[in-house]
């Protein structure tokens, strides 16, 4: 890895947290003249919480993208980080302790020295980074959509400090996909060349993108390499696949690439489950009197139960049961489920309101207490719809590697209600794989107040 490369891992990774802690540390010599016993605690939280949830600092970007989407989610990221600090303080009563006027300027002004930074830091190392003579040379064996690709980030991103000479391929020109005949690319000759070639124009790394099939080539490769200084890496092509968290770690000195694995593992799951339980605890209080109302609602617009409970698939897809407010004339479960339809007549007077509303999710919050929900999450369906899809649609039951939510990424982006069609199901499913892929405390946030307006519309809900 280039050391360039490695001192912007570090920038992005180290900025916002020792800037955070910085700011507390100079306003608390500022207003108390000292760094008193009780801000050391304070002090570690933030630096903890700011790296855990706010997003590494943005080099690769335009500047439209920077200021459009980075700086909203630097503020948001910060206040959520704020949020979690107080609740904690709550929590322990030491709210008292600490100087308001201290965390109020602290608070606000904070947000305004990490934009700043950023700035900053992306002008100074573009700036740094630009001569074309100061970037590391490569060679990449291999030619393919992900051999591109790569060579393509290289060329987009000088930050990453690699200058990309072209490829090594056993194909001649004329065996090449037409998609390679339309979009020139330099080839430098067979993969038996390419140790001659290292040699010769001093390249400094090697990225093979043979695919796995190719272990004889790779093997006599590496053989040809061993009279080489170059730095080696590889780009499996395993990486085409539909990873969702894909990481790499070993058991013992034996190396295992994670393919498809839960977001929720180690702490994020406790980060998850405390954020669900604190959330849900809070709300249900508050929503204790409108339940009730509603419940008397739900008893004298129709005969039947105030609650309706479905069986639906869980974590790891395992039947659970889901409670909503009954919002139809009849309690569908098992077999055939027939999903809510515009001007449906099984759907009560009071009921339509429910469903528009979202009010009739409103007990799933007692199923989040349970460990059965989250708050956020893909939809659970009806068993006898989940045994439909997961043969129609490919990777369906990957959603179900997490709790299932009382809203989700699907349902912010317009697939909430019914998915009448396989196209729409297959859209709801690629949101829901995108949540699993992309997860963290911020996007859930995001989700929920995406949500309320969601809900205010009322749109594809009946």
């Amino acid at each position: 890895m280039p050391q360039k490369r490695t001192l912007l891992i570090t920038l992005k990774n180290m900025v916002n947290p020792v800037l955070v802690s910085l700011m507390l540390v100079g306003y608390t010599w500022s207003y108390l003249g000292r760094f008193e016993e009780g801000y050391y605690t304070l002090l570690a939280l933030s630096f903890l919480l700011v790296h855990r949830l706010m997003n590494v600092v943005d080099f690769e970007s335009d500047n439209k993208i920077f200021w459009k989407k980075t700086v909203g989610g630097l503020v948001l990221q910060w206040f959520w980080v704020i949020g979690l600090l107080l609740l904690i303080g709550f929590a322990f009563k030491v709210t008292e302790y600490y100087s308001r006027q201290l965390l109020f300027s602290w608070i606000l002004t904070t947000p305004v020295v990490l934009i700043t930074a950023h700035w900053l830091l992306r002008f100074s190392l573009h700036r740094w980074s630009i001569a074309e003579g100061d970037r590391s040379k490569a060679v990449i064996v291999g030619l393919s959509d992900l051999s591109r690709k790569l060579a393509y980030e290289f060329e987009q991103n000088p930050f990453l400090g690699v200058a990309c000479m072209g490829f090594f391929d056993d194909r001649c020109p004329e065996r090449l996909s037409e998609k390679s005949q339309k979009e020139p690319v330099t080839l430098l000759g067979s993969i038996a060349s390419v140790a001659k070639y290292v040699q010769i124009h001093n390249v400094q790394h090697i990225y093979i993108a043979l695919p796995m099939a190719s272990q004889p080539r790779i093997l006599a490769l590496l053989d040809d390499l061993r009279d080489t200084t170059a730095s080696i890496y590889f780009v499996p092509d395993i990486f085409l696949f539909d990873l969702i968290q894909a990481s790499i770690s070993t058991i013992k000195d034996i190396h295992i690439v994670a393919v498809c694995e839960s977001p929720f593992v180690g702490i994020n799951g406790t980060i998850k489950r405390i954020s669900d339980v604190v959330l849900s605890f809070s709300i249900l209080i508050l929503i204790a009197p409108l339940m009730l109302l509603i419940a008397i609602g739900v008893k004298l617009s129709s005969r039947g139960p105030v609650l309706f409970k479905q069986g639906r698939y869980g974590l790891d897809g395992k039947e659970i049961v889901v409670y909503k407010f009954r919002s139809m004339t009849v309690m569908e479960d098992g077999k055939q489920v027939n999903q809510a339809t515009r001007n449906d007549p099984r759907i009560t007077l009071f009921g339509s309101f429910l469903r528009k509303t979202s009010l009739d999710e409103l007990p799933q919050f007692i199923n989040v207490l349970q460990g059965r929900m989250s708050i956020v999450g893909p939809r659970p369906h009806a068993v006898s719809h989940n045994e439909i899809y997961r043969s129609l649609i490919k990777g369906y039951m990957i959603r179900h590697k997490v709790k299932p939510g009382i809203t989700g990424w699907a349902q912010v982006n317009g697939f909430r209600g019914e998915t009448e069609t396989i196209e729409k199901m297959q859209a709801r499913i690629n949101y829901d794989l995108d949540y699993l892929r992309n997860w963290s405390l911020f996007l859930d946030l995001s989700i929920i107040f995406k949500t309320i307006c969601v809900v205010i519309k009322g749109k594809n809900a009946y």
